[in-house]
């Protein structure tokens, strides 16, 4: 059997960032067939403009839980998330796999991939909040909300990642600067 693959785990608040800097880097990495992308299975209708995940109802999503079919799960802001467990397969095959994760969550994922590499996607409390209201999916409250939880969270996790990587500007650094903490980190 290989070498086993590389998780990396990216995590930051609503607003960060995070699908654009997933999409940006899955199209520059197009055809470099060890780098995997998870698409997130999500009890949220599909967004042209949004994350291109897999809608499921909560029955459905329900259902694939208790069949074992999630390597990770979680709930937030009303919706549930899951990640297949097909990664466990890729990984098996010494493919990177990059997922786009929970900060709560992030203790049960060390768990059970103690050797997973978090990658922290951050934007200014500004930036965030303007991202948030351009995307149009929540009321001014919601976002507030949004924001006052990010707060409480990174209070709350001693988070240590393996890289931080700001996304105030442009994607295209940002994007360049993912990129680069993938392929440093690759085994």
């Amino acid at each position: 059997m290989g070498k086993r693959g590389q998780l990396y785990y990216l995590i930051g608040p609503s607003g960060s960032g995070k699908d654009s800097l997933i999409s940006y880097v899955r199209n520059r990495l197009n055809g470099n067939g060890s780098f995997f992308f998870a698409r997130r299975y999500i009890t949220r209708p599909p967004q042209t403009d949004g994350e291109n995940h897999i809608a499921l109802s909560r029955e459905e999503f329900q259902q694939r839980l208790k069949q074992g079919l999630f390597a990770m799960h979680w709930r937030s802001h009303g919706y549930y998330y899951g990640i297949g467990i097909e990664i466990d397969h890729w990984l098996s095959k010494g493919c990177q796999v990059v997922v786009n994760g929970s900060r709560l969550y992030l203790p049960k994922a060390k768990q059970r991939y103690p050797d997973l590499k978090v990658i922290l996607i951050e934007a200014s409390l500004e930036v965030l909040k303007r991202r948030l209201q351009t995307r149009g999916r929540e009321t001014p409250e919601q976002i507030q909300e949004r924001l006052e939880r990010n707060n409480r969270i990174n209070d709350v996790l001693a988070i240590t990642p393996h890289a931080v990587i700001n996304n105030d500007g442009a994607l295209d650094k940002a994007g360049k600067m993912l990129i680069q903490n993938l392929l440093e980190h690759r085994r």
